[in-house]
């Protein structure tokens, strides 16, 4: 036989083995480089936060590096679409909030399926949200902040996110409790309207401890109310929103781990592992706590768990956005 014609022969037996047996293979070696965790977001803000923690617990247990790259703008569904169309095969994974559930009632030109264009690897922690202006704002709680804030609702400059973020969210129902419309500034994420924030070129915002505990405790900002039906332990001076003058106000926002769609089931349970390791690990526990949150359950940090959540997510956001009539486009 030819020698041209025996290495060809050899190359298609080849890769016809590594068709049959790419799967396994790709299971036993995963992972032999490191993942990229997608963060639809700017750096330095809530959701930035908790997947740089999460990141830091999976490392260790998969032995590489995981390292967080943030891709922000549009509410997070510039991100969210990169990672849809990324390959399945472990190594482009994404860590997102409640926008994941939003994004399919606000944007009406996604390129992506929310609930079926991703691999659900499971839940990851509930945040609670605290409603915090600049330092030297007039408001002494948050009585005065909304009676403030109804009076001079044409100059008072509310920041965000962007459409479909936490704190747009959480703006959206304040001024629908106050019945009072805003002057909105949106951010690429909360990590720049931090800035702002902290600089007096905004008012005030609503966002997540995981982004305002340290700035409060520091005394740079002025914090009215946290979102939770109770206290929050690393806040305990802080009053709870809806006893003290936003009676039924109460937002917390989920976070989630995701693959692309058709991840190998073998990769998906390595991933899963390394999630299950990290709601466990006592560090995680300690660096969530001292931001006002914790690890969720580990029977809500799986697949099933997320997928059956989400959709659930999809439907009641869908309902109350569409009443309140808002789209990004």
């Amino acid at each position: 036989m030819p020698i041209q014609t025996t290495k060809r022969a050899l190359l298609c037996a080849t890769l016809a083995f590594t068709a049959l047996s790419g799967t396994p293979a790709l299971a036993q070696t995963f992972p032999d480089k490191p993942i990229t965790m997608i963060v639809p977001f700017a750096a330095g803000g809530p959701t930035d936060t908790v997947g740089r923690i999460y990141a830091q617990s999976m490392t260790a247990f998969l032995k590489q590096q995981v390292i967080v790259e943030n891709v922000g703008g549009a509410g997070g569904t510039l991100g969210a679409a990169r990672v849809a169309r990324s390959e399945p095969n472990g190594y482009t994974i994404f860590l997102h909030h409640i926008g994941q559930s939003t994004a399919p009632a606000l944007y009406r030109k996604l390129t992506y399926n929310a609930a079926d264009d991703f691999t659900p690897i499971g839940l990851v922690a509930d945040v609670p949200m605290t409603l915090v202006a600049r330092k030297d704002f007039p408001a002494k709680d948050l009585k005065e902040l909304i009676a403030y804030v109804q009076t001079h609702k044409d100059k008072v400059t509310y920041a965000n996110a962007g459409v479909g973020s936490a704190s747009h969210l959480c703006g959206m129902l304040l001024m629908s409790a106050i019945k009072a419309d805003l002057t909105t500034v949106p951010y690429k994420g909360t990590g720049p309207a931090m800035n702002d924030l902290l600089g007096g070129q905004v008012d005030f915002m609503c966002d997540q401890t995981t982004n305002t505990t340290g700035q409060i405790k520091a005394g740079k900002i002025k914090a009215y109310a946290v979102t939770t039906k109770t206290k929050v332990a690393s806040l305990p001076d802080i009053p709870v929103a809806d006893t003290n003058g936003l009676p039924g106000f109460e937002i917390a926002v989920w976070h989630a781990l995701y693959a692309p769609k058709n991840l190998p089931k073998p990769v998906a349970d390595k991933l899963v592992a390394a999630l299950q390791h990290a709601v466990k690990d006592p560090m995680v526990k300690q660096k969530l706590a001292d931001l006002g949150t914790e690890p969720v359950a580990p029977a809500r940090a799986t697949p099933a768990a997320l997928d059956q959540f989400l959709r659930s997510e999809i439907v009641k956001w869908t309902r109350i956005i569409k009443q309140a009539g808002v789209y990004a486009d």
